[in-house]
């Protein structure tokens, strides 16, 4: 059968002319308000986030994690030795600002600088950081400098039953993209994966919601919150 004389055009993607790969994030601290991110030093850190660990007594913790929880602290320890060992995932202890405990992990992954994606994960929030300002925190400092290294893409991946963890990517403006099925095997079950992604575009406005949010005349004399990130997050860009 001869050619069509007249082609459809075909649909490619914009042009980037300017593109640069970011470079890697560097193992430097991250000071927040209310926090610090320390690069994952098992021997500074791991008693402390141990003891904090253990606060969680059921092991809510661990259930949507692949690894955990550790039947002693020398296990827990020796996994730290090893995962910290790389670049990718490069592991952050989060140091809560009054005491100077650790009191929760987080790290960079999935790293690729040649399409300027970068993930957040293996999220490790011990009873002492969980639903504070440093946990939001924590997240916002991560951001800020994925996005300022100039990568374009930021992604959020968590077991699609962790309704917890779904509803905090929601609640930092991430935007939803669908869930992958059978994913993977995880702790011999089923995982399907939820898929979200915050994008270099979308960041100046989620960047002021957190801000504005993170702000202490955000919160009164006993801790409450005036306004709620959720709805600062969900206005318009």
């Amino acid at each position: 059968m001869p050619a069509h004389p007249f082609p459809q055009p075909q649909s490619v993607g914009e042009a980037l002319p300017h593109w640069q790969p970011p470079a890697w994030p560097p193992r430097t601290p991250l000071t927040g308000r209310y926090c610090r991110l320390e690069p994952l030093v098992p021997e500074r850190h791991a008693a402390e986030l141990n003891a904090a660990n253990s606060l969680d007594t059921e092991g809510r913790l661990w259930t949507y994690l692949p690894y955990g929880p550790f039947p002693n602290f020398g296990s827990y320890r020796a996994w730290l030795e090893t995962q910290c060992a790389g670049d990718d995932p490069l592991f952050f202890a989060i140091i809560d600002a009054t005491s100077g405990w650790a009191v929760g992990v987080a790290s960079y992954l999935r790293i690729v600088p040649a399409s300027g994606s970068i993930e957040v994960g293996h999220l490790g929030y011990s009873p002492r950081l969980q639903r504070t300002p440093a946990a939001t925190e924590a997240m916002f400092l991560l951001m800020a400098q994925a996005f300022a290294l100039g990568y374009r893409r930021y992604e959020w991946k968590c077991d699609a039953l962790n309704a917890p963890s779904r509803a905090a990517a929601l609640r930092l403006g991430f935007t939803f993209e669908g869930i992958f099925r059978q994913a993977t095997v995880v702790k011999g079950r089923n995982r399907d994966t939820a898929w979200y992604s915050l994008l270099d575009s979308e960041w100046p406005a989620r960047r002021a919601a957190l801000e504005r949010w993170l702000a202490p005349d955000n919160f009164a004399a006993d801790g409450r919150q005036r306004l709620r990130l959720s709805e600062l997050t969900a206005r318009p860009d």
